[in-house]
């Protein structure tokens, strides 16, 4: 794939970030680190599961050596047409974070087109905090999380709220915005 396809696929991702997550202020902490310009995003073309695990390991590496960049959104916009086959790959990717010794250091979360959580209806509005235009994992610093949590106060609020929110938005409205994405033009 080209430089350029790649770069439709950052800026789609940005794209959902902005108009969607931050739009709708589905995590009360994107804003800042979207307005800080922290926020990296790699775009990984591999369909080859362990090439995926490799990158992942090779983005944790690089956070160690660039301390300025607060989170990256790993996009997997060919490997994860499967919501079951990205869950498989996430838990090898939670293992592998123990693995190299940065469990507690880094964590993950979780984004997919189909995403939905336990027990909910693949209809339900509010699987859509966690529907991303591609596949992708999003590596969190731990000590930038505690941070913001400290800050913030009570974040169990934060899911109550998003259900309630797209709940009330609805799954149509929701998915209309997330298609929106996909024709997202270069952010100045």
């Amino acid at each position: 794939m080209t430089q350029e396809a790649d770069q439709q696929v950052v800026e789609q991702t940005l794209a959902w970030v902005r108009q969607f997550i931050v739009g709708h202020d589905i995590c009360p902490f994107a804003k800042r680190e979207l307005e800080n310009d922290t926020i990296r995003v790699e775009v990984v073309r591999s369909k080859k599961l362990q090439v995926a695990l490799e990158e992942l390991a090779a983005e944790l590496a690089w956070l160690d050596e660039h301390p300025d960049t607060e989170t990256t959104l790993i996009v997997f916009p060919t490997l994860f047409k499967s919501f079951d086959h990205y869950l498989d790959y996430v838990d090898m990717a939670d293992n592998l974070l123990v693995e190299l010794g940065y469990e507690g250091v880094y964590q993950l979360a979780t984004f997919h087109p189909d995403y939905c959580f336990d027990d909910a209806d693949p209809d339900d509005a509010a699987n859509y905090s966690n529907r991303s235009p591609h596949a992708m994992l999003h590596v969190l610093r731990e000590a930038s999380v505690e941070k913001a949590i400290a800050f913030y106060g009570d974040t169990a609020a934060i899911p109550e709220r998003n259900i309630a929110y797209l709940s009330a938005l609805g799954s149509v409205a929701a998915e209309a915005q997330r298609q929106a994405c996909f024709n997202a033009l270069p952010h100045k």
